[in-house]
């Protein structure tokens, strides 16, 4: 190759585009969430939930596909796998763990670091598997597993977005796909006992399952989420959501199953809560339950991708005021 001398000037000027990083506190993140899009959301919602993944029963050769397509999405935006394993995207978790019921699977892992807290980690998390096929009928999961997914990939970019304007996180965050949740929340479960990232150092999660539906109490008011344990270990992260909300996304924000006395018990039920075991504030979103549950209706059609877009902005609007805070959240409520 032909050694090209250039002026030290324009050396100097491009080792500074390189490295300029600017303060965060000087922009809106608005202009960054106007990448997550209904389109775009709909066009992968569309391939992740199709007959080409088979349900993506835990450890399928569908559910490996899946974790293909999703790593296949962060390497197209130039952000890194997040696991020591020779795949980076992948963290694999052997049949062992499933005590031999369940062939080897998946959690797939991408990670952006931090500026000035690198060391800190705010974990994004929603599981991509689902029940598989039954009796020769694909349950695709467009709703349970697909939404919550797609919405951390259209996250992801519009954090890529800020990066490339300059404007870096302060904490590191994680987005982490989770597999076997269908199982009893395997994915999550041996993540925590086998961290890639420090539990100590881990400052939030923030679990999307099902978000992309309208249930039956809101049919007159999609512009909703339910919202659990947001308050269950950190009064200070509960009021950071809210403010999240009243600033950037106005959407009615719903507590009816954050009530201890639920009989639904919905925050027992998704991955969140095995962070939450170890102290880990959390926030879980979830539209609630509706007629396609668990069944091969569970379909792409059936999603209402503007409100799924407003959903993702909110998280995403979330994890830009918890990854940019001086501060992280402050448990209060300690369980352990």
């Amino acid at each position: 190759m032909k050694k090209i001398i250039l002026p030290l000037v324009v050396v100097l000027g491009l080792v500074g585009c390189k490295t300029q990083m600017k303060d965060v506190k000087d922009v809106d993140p608005v202009r960054f969430s106007n990448s997550i899009t209904s389109s775009e959301l709909s066009d992968y919602l569309y391939t992740f939930s199709s007959d080409e993944f088979e349900g993506r029963d835990t450890g399928s050769k569908g559910q490996k596909e899946a974790a293909q397509y999703l790593k296949n999405y962060y390497k197209s935006l130039n952000i890194q796998g997040g696991s020591d394993e020779d795949d980076p995207y992948l963290q694999t978790i052997d049949s062992s763990f499933f005590d031999g019921k369940l062939p080897s699977s998946e959690n797939v892992v991408a990670m952006i670091k931090g500026s000035e807290l690198p060391e800190e980690y705010l974990i994004i998390t929603s599981h991509y598997d689902h029940v598989g096929m039954r009796n020769g009928e694909i349950y695709n999961g467009a709703d349970d597993g697909g939404s919550g997914s797609m919405a951390m990939m259209e996250i992801a970019e519009a954090f890529k977005k800020a990066i490339e304007e300059g404007y870096r996180p302060k904490r590191s965050i994680v987005f982490l796909h989770l597999t076997g949740e269908e199982k009893g929340l395997l994915g999550s479960k041996y993540y925590t006992q086998n961290p890639i990232f420090p539990l100590e150092n881990t400052v939030a999660n923030l679990n999307m399952d099902m978000i992309g539906r309208v249930d039956e109490a809101h049919k007159n008011n999609p512009d909703y989420i339910y919202l659990i344990g947001s308050d269950k270990l950190s009064t200070e992260l509960h009021e950071i959501s809210e403010e999240a909300n009243s600033k950037y996304a106005n959407i009615d924000l719903d507590y009816t199953y954050n009530d201890e006395n639920d009989p639904n018990r919905f925050y027992y039920r998704s991955d969140h809560y095995n962070f939450a075991k170890f102290d880990i504030p959390i926030i879980f979103y979830f539209n609630g339950v509706h007629e396609d549950y668990h069944k091969p209706t569970d379909t792409a059609d059936k999603i209402d991708y503007e409100v799924l877009e407003k959903r993702a902005k909110l998280v995403f609007f979330t994890a830009w005021e918890i990854a940019n805070r001086d501060e992280r959240p402050f448990v209060d409520k300690p369980t352990l």
